[in-house]
C-alpha cells in the first residue's frame, strides 16, 4: 500500500472514531474510554505521519513501532467499548476490523524494514 493512502486511511480512521465518540452515550465508563480511544487513534495517524518524515530506516522502524502500539491500544478500547455498548455493535466492531487491518499492515511493514535493516549490515 503506497504511503500516502495509509497516511489518508490513519487519519480517516482517526475522524471516525471521534464520530463514534460523539455517537455514544455518555457514562462515566465511556467518558473514560473515549479519552483512550480519542488519544490512541490521533496518535496512530500523528505518529504514521511523522513516521513518513523519518530521518533514517532506524528512525522510520522506531516511529512504526509506535504506531503499532496506538492502533492496537486503539482495538484494545474499542474491543471494551463493545462490551459496555453492545447496542452499537456495528461500527464499533466496523473501528476494530479497520483498527485490527491498520496493526498488520503496520506489522508487515515493520517486519520489512527490519529485513531491510538487517540485509544492509
Amino acid at each position: 500500500m503506497p504511503a500516502e493512502n495509509l497516511k489518508l486511511r490513519t487519519f480517516r480512521f482517526a475522524v471516525e472514531v471521534g464520530k463514534l465518540v460523539q455517537l455514544l452515550p455518555y457514562s462515566i465508563l465511556n467518558r473514560h474510554y473515549f479519552g483512550q480511544i480519542t488519544r490512541s487513534s490521533s496518535s496512530t495517524a500523528a505518529n504514521y505521519r511523522a513516521a513518513q518524515r523519518a530521518k533514517s530506516d532506524a528512525d522510520f522502524l522506531n516511529k512504526l513501532k509506535i504506531v503499532e502500539e496506538e492502533a492496537d491500544e486503539t482495538v484494545f478500547f474499542l474491543e471494551l467499548l463493545l462490551v459496555f455498548n453492545a447496542e452499537y455493535e456495528k461500527p464499533i466492531q466496523d473501528l476494530i476490523d479497520e483498527g485490527t487491518e491498520i496493526v498488520k499492515i503496520i506489522v508487515a511493514s515493520i517486519n520489512t524494514m527490519r529485513s531491510k535493516i538487517k540485509n544492509k549490515k
